[in-house]
């Protein structure tokens, strides 16, 4: 595992409309930074674009005369599509995932009847990072931390004493993500949760969502300590079998996410819309019965 001694700085912006965190990671005023997990704005009633979440990102990196390295996926999300196409529009930077976005895109191809000439190789993004690969980014480096189980090709990324856990972990007294997408599973998913939380126990974990229950304040920001101590799925004491019995039981009492049909289309595809038709419009579709 590569990191250096330098812990960077952390701004989350959060979208109550998704409940999703976008990070800006950076050493300091003027340095390179990442940008990771952002967020388009969209109106399924709609199906408009807008780009409110992502000019709030553009505005603290101009502020703080920032320079993007990366703009960074933890995982296809299922949940909100992705800016990454708008901000290296306005911000540069290189789009990266993990190298296992194949997969993915080879089971929704199939589900989405996707045009043929659509690859399933990750090429849609400038990079692919493999498990334990380095993030070069100024002075700070980073690593790529391989996370399965709520996707087959969940990433956590780690700068110094921070990582972003994309959707493997929740605040405490949220818990896990779920398993029930195509090519999840909960055993795995557990041995990425203890990978986490094998990490020495004042690491920083900053959240992709947070769903606070019981009316307490948005928070994103946990430590190792705490999810060992209180995580509601898999603190300490909690086995594998205790973990995938309820994640099983749990996930079959789950709706869909709203935005996952386009939100899939889109992610898969590094963010790009789908190739616009012979009427100049671009289409997401619906398959009938398929999810």
């Amino acid at each position: 595992m590569t990191t250096t001694h330098l812990n960077p700085l952390v701004h989350g912006i959060f979208d109550p409309a998704t409940w999703t965190v976008t990070y800006v990671v950076y050493e300091k005023p003027g340095s390179a930074c990442a940008i990771i997990d952002s967020v388009l704005d969209y109106d399924p009633k709609s199906g408009r674009t807008s780009h409110k979440s992502a000019d709030k990102v553009i505005e603290f990196v101009k502020a703080n005369d920032l320079k993007v390295a990366w703009i960074l996926e933890t995982h296809a999300h299922a949940d909100h599509l992705s800016a990454a196409p708008y901000l290296k529009q306005h911000l540069g930077g290189q789009t990266a995932i993990g190298d296992h976005i194949g997969g993915v895109q080879k089971v929704f191809k199939g589900i989405f009847n996707m045009e043929d000439n659509f690859k399933v190789d990750g090429s849609q993004f400038d990079h692919l990072f493999a498990e334990d690969e380095a993030i070069t980014m100024g002075k700070l480096t980073g690593n790529t931390l391989f996370v399965p189980g709520h996707t087959p090709a969940c990433v956590a990324y780690q700068f110094g004493d921070a990582v972003f856990v994309g959707d493997t972990l929740f605040m405490p007294d949220v818990g896990t993500a779920r398993c029930d997408f195509p090519g999840g599973d909960a055993k795995t998913l557990y041995a990425s949760t203890r990978k986490i939380l094998s990490l020495p126990p004042a690491t920083r974990l900053f959240m992709c969502h947070d769903y606070p229950p019981n009316g307490r304040p948005v928070n994103f920001e946990t430590t190792v300590a705490e999810q060992k101590a209180k995580n509601i799925h898999v603190h300490d004491g909690i086995g594998e079998a205790a973990f995938v019995d309820m994640r099983t039981k749990r996930d079959a009492t789950l709706e869909m996410p709203v935005l996952i049909l386009p939100a899939v289309q889109i992610n898969i595809r590094a963010g790009e819309l789908p190739p616009k038709e012979d009427n100049g419009i671009a289409y997401v579709k619906i398959p009938l019965n398929a999810l």
